[in-house]
C-alpha cells in the first residue's frame, strides 16, 4: 500500500521536527551544572584538559607539542606534548578563535565548558545519520536521535563543564562509523571511505579508545568477507580508510608507530593484507575468465605466498622487540581477574566489571527496545540476506543495505562484551543501544503511519473510485513485478545453480502460496480494523513510558552535573547552601603561597592543584609512575616526622588533606608496598592494622592528624597536638570555612623540612 502524498509530506515534516527537538534536548539536558553553578570546569581530569588548552592558546602549536610540564610529578615532571591526546584541545582553541568571526565573544573557559554540550548535539546528529543509513528509512534515524539525545550512557561523559576526552570522542566515533557504513551503500560510494579515514584520524587525536573504533571497522570488514560477500567496493572503501587513517594516526605523538607494532592494532592490518590478496585474485579472475575452482586455487596460492612472507618478516622483527605486547588494560578485558599491576588503576570503580544494574541505570527503557532492533537487523544482515536472495526473496528484502545492518549487529555484540568487562565502557553502549532502539521504534512508527492511511481511506467518501484506482494500480504493479521476477530469475540462475530445477519450482510455488495467504489475511477487512486499533492502542500505551524515560534521564543528568569541587548541601535548619570549600582552598593556595611552593596531596587532587591553585604538585591522575605514587602513598600513612624526610625536599611544602581521605587508607596500603623499601606485614601494611584495631600508630600518622584537626577525638587528644608530637619540626596551619558544620572539608598543612 503506497502512502498518500499528503500523509507522506506530513510524516517527513514530523520527523524533521522531532529531530530538531532531539537536538534541542541534547543541548539543554547537559546544562544543569551551568544553570546552578555557573561556567565552571568539573571534577579532576577536565582541569588538566583545560590547563593544556590554555597552554595551547597562549603558546601556540609548536610549543604545545614540545611542552615539558615541571609543575606536575615533581621533581620528575611530565612530557605533556608527547603523552596527551590533543584533539579536544585543538578543537576548543579553533572554536574559540572562530567565534569572534560571527560576532560571538566567549572566554576560553566558557568555550571549554560548553564543548561537551555542543558535541552532544553533534553526536546525536551523526548517530541519527548512522541509523538512517543502516536501517534504510528515516524514521529509524529520528527515533535513534530521540534516544541518543538524553540517554544517560552518553550524558555521563558529556555534561557541560565535564571537559573530558570522551565528550568529543563519542562524536568522532559516530562520525567514523557513519562514513564507513555510507561508503558501503552501493558500488559507487566507496570513495567515502576516505572521509571515514579522516574521521578516524580525528578520533585518534581525541581519545585512546580509538583502538576500539579501528578494530570495530576491521572486524566488520573481515566478517563481510567471511560471509562470502566480498566486493571491490568493500576493498576500495577499507583500503582508503586504513591507509588514510593509519597514516594520520602515526602523526599523533602519543600514538606514533603503535598501529604497526601493538598487538591490539595489528588485526586491522591483517584485514588490510587479506583485502589486497582477495582483490588481486578477483582482478585475475575477471581478466582470465577463471572458473570458481581455478579462483579458489589462485587464492590458496596467493595467501600461502603472502603468509610466508609476513611470517619471515615477523621472525626477523620479533627478536628486536619491535612488536609490543597487549596493554595491561586490554589484556584485562579478555582474561578474568587480570590486574594491570597498578593498584590505583585496579581499585578505580570505573575499571570494575559491569553489573546488570549498570545497564538499567545508564540505558533504562532503551535496553528493552534494543534487542528488538537487533533482531530486525539480524534478519537482514549480509549472510542471511544472501541466502534469502538465492532462495528467491524479493529485492527490497535482501538488497536494503545489508552490509550496514551487519555492522550494527557486530557493534552490538562486541560493545556488550567489552562493557561487561569494564563498567566504564558502558559509555560505548550508548550509541549502539540508541541505534538499535531507534530501528525498533522507527519501524513501529512507519507501520503505524501506514495504519493511519488505512483509517483515512476508510473515512473517504468515494470508496468505489478508490477501489478502481487500487485495482488498476495493482494490475500495473503485478505486470511490473512479473517483468522484474523474470529478469531476476535469469540473473539468479547462476547464483542458485546448486538447486535443482524441480526444487526451485517447488520453493517458488510454496513462496507464492504463502505470500498469497498472508496477503489475504493481512489485507482482509477484520485485519485492517485490528491493525488500526492496535496502532492507536500502541501510541496510547507508549506515551507514559516515553514521558517516564525522559523524566528519568533528566533526573540522572541533574545528578551527573555535580562539579564535585562545588556542591549543594543542607544546613541544620534546612537551608540549602553552595559549599565551595574545595574551590576556595585552591584559590587560597594560589593567592597565599609562594609560586615555588610544592604541594603534596593524594593523586586525585593533582590536576586541580595545578589547574586552579597554579602550584606544583607531586602527582596527579596520570598514573604513569607507580613508584612515584607509592612513595606519596607512604607519606600520609607514615609518622609525621618521617613524612617530610621521605619527600627529600629542601623547599617549602604544603599538604592538602580532605576530611574524607581516611576512606582512601586501604588504597594507600595497597599502593605503598609497590616501592621496594616499603614492606607490608602479611599482605597488610601498618595502616591496615591501625585502621582495623585502632592501634596507637594511628595517632602519629599525617593523614589522621589532618582529617581530625580541631576536633577532639575519642582518644582525648587533638589532632593538631598529634601532628606536633609526631614530628619535632612539623607545624600545622589550617584554613577552613564554617557553615554550621563542626569540621572543615579541607585542611591545608604547611610543612617545614628538617
Amino acid at each position: 500500500m503506497a502512502m498518500p502524498t499528503v500523509v507522506w509530506v506530513a510524516w517527513v515534516a514530523a520527523q524533521i521536527s522531532m529531530f530538531i527537538y532531539a537536538c534541542r534536548e541534547a543541548f539543554n539536558i547537559r546544562l544543569y551544572a551551568v544553570k546552578e553553578y555557573g561556567l565552571l570546569i568539573h571534577e579532576f581530569d577536565p582541569w588538566f584538559n583545560f590547563r593544556a588548552t590554555k597552554y595551547l592558546a597562549e603558546n601556540g602549536w609548536t610549543a604545545f607539542f614540545h611542552w615539558y610540564d615541571y609543575m606536575s610529578w615533581y621533581p620528575v615532571g611530565r612530557p605533556v606534548g608527547t603523552t596527551i591526546y590533543p584533539g579536544m584541545q585543538i578543537t576548543s582553541v579553533v572554536i574559540w578563535k572562530v567565534l569572534p568571526w560571527f560576532g560571538i565573544n566567549m572566554s576560553l573557559n566558557d568555550v571549554c565548558v560548553y564543548v561537551p554540550a555542543w558535541f552532544g548535539v553533534v553526536a546525536t546528529t551523526f548517530l541519527a545519520l548512522l541509523t538512517w543509513e543502516c536501517a534504510g528509512f528515516m524514521a529509524a534515524g529520528t527515533a535513534a536521535a530521540l534516544f541518543m539525545s538524553i540517554i544517560p550512557a552518553h550524558i555521563m561523559r558529556s555534561v557541560a563543564g565535564g571537559y573530558d576526552n570522551e565528550s568529543v570522542a563519542i562524536t568522532a566515533m559516530c562520525m567514523t562509523f557513519y562514513f564507513w557504513c555510507r561508503s558501503l551503500r552501493n558500488d559507487n560510494s566507496w570513495w567515502i571511505g576516505a572521509f571515514a579515514g579522516l574521521a578516524y584520524v580525528y578520533m585518534v587525536m581525541v581519545w585512546g579508545g580509538y583502538i576500539f573504533v579501528l578494530n570495530m571497522v576491521g572486524a566488520h570488514a573481515i566478517a563481510v568477507v567471511f560471509t562470502g560477500c566480498f566486493t571491490s567496493k568493500l576493498h576500495r572503501a577499507y583500503t582508503l580508510f586504513y591507509v588514510i587513517g593509519t597514516a594520520g594516526a602515526t602523526r599523533v605523538p602519543v600514538v606514533g608507530l603503535s598501529p604497526l607494532k601493538s598487538l591490539e592494532q595489528l588485526g586491522p592490518f591483517g584485514v588490510f593484507v587479506i583485502m589486497q590478496v582477495l582483490e588481486f585474485c578477483e582482478i585475475q579472475r575477471r581478466k582470465k575468465g577463471l572458473t570458481s575452482l581455478q579462483t579458489f586455487k589462485l587464492r590458496i596460492a596467493s595467501f600461502s605466498v603472502v603468509a610466508a612472507a609476513l611470517a619471515g618478516v615477523a621472525m626477523l622483527l620479533y627478536p628486536t622487540g619491535y612488536f609490543g605486547p597487549l596493554s595491561a588494560r586490554v589484556r584485562g578485558l579478555f582474561v578474568q581477574h587480570t590486574r594491570t599491576g597498578n593498584p590505583l588503576v585496579d581499585s578505580v570503580a570505573e575499571h570494575q566489571p559491569a553489573s546488570q544494574q549498570a545497564y538499567w541505570q545508564y540505558l533504562h527503557y532503551a535496553c528493552y527496545w534494543a534487542p528488538i532492533g537487533f533482531l530486525i537487523c539480524l534478519a537482514r544482515v549480509s549472510p542471511i540476506a544472501k541466502v534469502s536472495k538465492m532462495c528467491g526473496a524479493s529485492e527490497w528484502w535482501w538488497n536494503c543495505r545489508a552490509d550496514a545492518k551487519f555492522f550494527l549487529v557486530l557493534y552490538g555484540i562486541i560493545g556488550y562484551f567489552f562493557s561487561l568487562k569494564m563498567v566504564r565502557l558502558v559509555l560505548l553502549m550508548g550509541p549502539i543501544t540508541s541505534a538499535l532502539a531507534g530501528i525498533a521504534l522507527g519501524a513501529f512508527g512507519e507501520w503505524g503511519v501506514h495504519q493511519l492511511c488505512l483509517l483515512l481511506w476508510f473515512l473517504d467518501d468515494s470508496p468505489s473510485k478508490e477501489t478502481e484506482d487500487s485495482k488498476d494500480a495493482a494490475a500495473g504493479e503485478e505486470s511490473d513485478q512479473d517483468k522484474k521476477k523474470s529478469g531476476k530469475a535469469k540473473k539468479g540462475a547462476s547464483r542458485a545453480s546448486w538447486l535443482s530445477e524441480s526444487t526451485k519450482e517447488q520453493f517458488n510455488q510454496m513462496y507464492s502460496m504463502g505470500e498469497s495467504l498472508s496477503s489475504v489475511f493481512y489485507e482482509s477487512f477484520p485485519a485492517k480494523i485490528a491493525r488500526i486499533v492496535f496502532a492507536i492502542f500502541f501510541v496510547y500505551y507508549l506515551r507514559p513510558y516515553a514521558l517516564e524515560f525522559k523524566s528519568y534521564c533528566h533526573q540522572l543528568a541533574h545528578g551527573m552535573s555535580n562539579p564535585s569541587i562545588v556542591f549543594k548541601a543542607h544546613t541544620n535548619n534546612g537551608q540549602v547552601v553552595v559549599v565551595n570549600d574545595y574551590l576556595e582552598a585552591y584559590y587560597w593556595l594560589r593567592d597565599k603561597t609562594p609560586k615555588e611552593a610544592r604541594v603534596m596531596a593524594w593523586w586525585d587532587y593533582g590536576y586541580q592543584i595545578t589547574g586552579i591553585g597554579e602550584r606544583t604538585t607531586l602527582a596527579d591522575g596520570n598514573t604513569w609512575n607507580h613508584e612515584h605514587i607509592a612513595t606519596i602513598a607512604y607519606a600520609p600513612k607514615s609518622k609525621a616526622s618521617a613524612s617530610w624526610e621521605n619527600t627529600e625536599l629542601t623547599t617549602q611544602m604544603w599538604a592538602i588533606i580532605r576530611n574524607n581521605d581516611v576512606r582512601t587508607m586501604r588504597a594507600l596500603v595497597k599502593a605503598a608496598p609497590t616501592v621496594v623499601h616499603v614492606r607490608a606485614e602479611d599482605g597488610r601494611g601498618p595502616l591496615w592494622w591501625a585502621y582495623e584495631f585502632q592501634r596507637p600508630e594511628m595517632r602519629k600518622i599525617l593523614l589522621d592528624a589532618g582529617c581530625d584537626a580541631e576536633a577532639k577525638d575519642k582518644r582525648g587528644m587533638r589532632a593538631r597536638d598529634v601532628a606536633a608530637k609526631g614530628g619535632k619540626q612539623s607545624k600545622g596551619k589550617e584554613r577552613r570555612r564554617r557553615r554550621g558544620r563542626t569540621e572543615s572539608l579541607v585542611v591545608i598543612h604547611e610543612l617545614y623540612p628538617s
